[in-house]
């Protein structure tokens, strides 16, 4: 990701003066610890200032949107408190003027508010982008003192520089470079960035061979054209430096749209691989507890040997004393002579009942761990669907859809709201709806189908549902429906695999379910090879 730049600030400084200027902050929001938005008003609109601190992704823009649900903006319920001193300083205050110090990336709003006794006092809102070293400030312009920082910056981070309330506001250290506009000299491309202002590395890197004047033009903003490259790996100013780009708006479109590309395939792959994670425990969990339910279960077996017992016993119940401590008889079940350990402090027919005892707590704790083991087979194809459509998911949007079905807490018996569009393909006039995730396999099978149509599943796998609208479709139709269910599944790779599918109405979704999951009948199964 490319580094936001002082130049890129000028440009969005100039461009942006008109509307900040004399602008009212309405609404202040600390999505995160490194993100603050302020929704700004002027001209008879509201814009959002988006301000990003985060080393990796510093910058500051007018949020779109489109660009917000990118972005994964999530306010939280409780502001934290850097948010709660913006609040009381700046909510409805006025923008005076805006400023970007030279050769610096820091945007300054000074704001007209009033304290407490109603006296008017004039505050500067600083906005540093500078990598790691990113901050937001608040101080008091007229004595240059700090109110509050996003975060603070004490001795042991920084010697030249601290950061905290109470402290005097200063300016970074001026760095050892010359202003281009007066020079005439040779310019050593290799050391661009090192010499002169407004050269950021990467920006220098574009401007490799451009002849002075060009260089000095580039910083005076003339002939501004953003783009962003196709593939949103960089931007640009200026469309000659990055030709066959797509060409924006306005740099703040481009420094919305490059960003929120990138903070959005962050988040994405962060959370994608947390979840991921996370699901891959679950079902290691679950595993090792029905191992351990089977290896119980397997132990418990031999439960009919105390039913043989007991019924030993009352056979020949008169035939031997009470109160011995072991007793011979015949076993007719296996034509064999055998010796039974007995209690003899009770009769035989009390030791009878003690077999019996063990028989039916046996046999009672078999049967529980048998249900209970279904349970958890259940649960881990469940845990496997949903690990699928995590490992498929593209966006943030479709984690947005999967991540409730990771709450313990959340009942797993929800209303079905419609989810995002299902795959939708058309074949030979048939329509063909393919499930990205759980939800999405609810809606196919509860809204799109209907009696006829027909339903394909590959077999003891995970993958996606799909349903072929329509009835009496040809071979080549149901084939390609069974090669799809294939593709969309965990075994998409396996060089033999079974689909089966069955009409819409032989399905039924058992009550409390988890999402996604089906019975069925009167099915056919097909093997792709």
């Amino acid at each position: 990701m490319i580094s936001f730049d002082s130049l890129t600030l000028k440009a969005f400084t100039e461009e942006s003066r008109d509307f900040l200027t004399g602008a009212r902050i309405q609404k202040i929001q600390q999505p995160s610890r490194k993100e603050v938005i302020l929704t700004i008003r002027n001209h008879s609109q509201s814009r959002k200032l988006y301000i990003n601190i985060n080393p990796q992704s510093a910058h500051v823009c007018f949020m779109s949107k489109d660009n917000e649900v990118k972005r994964g903006v999530v306010i939280p319920q409780k502001p934290p408190m850097f948010c709660m001193l913006l609040r009381k300083y700046l909510e409805n205050a006025k923008i005076s003027r805006i400023n970007q110090p030279p050769y610096e990336r820091i945007l300054e709003l000074y704001v007209e508010t009033f304290n407490e006794l109603s006296e008017k006092i004039d505050l500067c809102f600083a906005i540093e982008i500078m990598g790691k070293h990113s901050n937001i400030i608040l101080y008091n312009y007229d004595t240059n003192i700090i109110i509050g920082c996003a975060h603070n910056v004490g001795a042991e981070k920084s010697r030249e520089r601290e950061m905290a309330g109470t402290l005097p506001y200063v300016y970074p250290p001026k760095q050892n470079k010359l202003d281009i506009m007066p020079y005439n000299g040779e310019i050593d491309y290799e050391r661009l960035s090192d010499n002169f202002y407004w050269f950021s590395h990467y920006f220098a890197e574009q401007c490799r061979n451009q002849p002075l004047e060009k260089l000095k033009s580039f910083v005076q903003l003339e002939n501004l054209s953003p783009v962003i490259s196709a593939d949103f790996s960089e931007y640009s100013l200026f469309y000659e430096l990055l030709r066959g780009g797509i060409r924006q708006n306005s740099v703040n479109d481009m420094i919305d749209c490059y960003y929120a590309h990138h903070i959005n395939l962050d988040k994405f792959s962060a959370l994608q691989s947390n979840y991921i994670a996370e699901v891959k425990r679950k079902i290691k969990k679950v595993k090792n507890s029905l191992a351990k339910m089977e290896q119980q279960a397997q132990n418990g077996s031999s439960y009919d040997k105390f039913r043989l017992f007991g019924d030993l016993i009352m056979a020949n119940l008169y035939n031997n004393p009470d109160y011995s401590d072991k007793i011979t008889v015949f076993d007719y079940e296996n034509n064999k002579d055998i010796t039974i350990k007995l209690d003899a402090t009770k009769t035989l027919k009390e030791n009878a009942n003690v077999f019996y005892k063990k028989y039916n707590k046996d046999k009672t704790s078999k049967l529980k761990l048998e249900e209970l083991g279904a349970g958890l087979k259940l649960n881990v194809e469940y845990l496997e669907q949903v690990l699928y459509s995590l490992e498929n998911a593209k966006s943030l949007e479709d984690l947005a859809e999967i991540i409730p079905e990771l709450d313990d807490k959340q009942s797993k018996e929800k209303v079905l709201t419609k989810p995002a569009s299902p795959l939708e393909i058309e074949l030979n006039g048939y329509k063909i709806y393919i499930g990205k995730n759980n939800r999405q396999n609810d809606y196919i099978v509860s809204k799109l189908g209907k009696d006829d149509d027909l339903w394909f599943h590959t077999k003891d796998c995970a993958g996606s549902h799909v349903l072929l609208k329509g009835s009496n479709p040809p071979d080549s139709v149901i084939l390609k429906c069974c090669e799809l269910a294939k593709q969309y599944s965990s075994a998409s790779t396996s060089s033999k695999i079974g689909v089966i599918y069955t009409k819409h109405k032989y399905l039924r979704k058992p009550p409390k379910a988890n999402p996604g999951y089906v019975t069925y009948k009167n099915e056919k199964e097909i093997i792709i090879d």
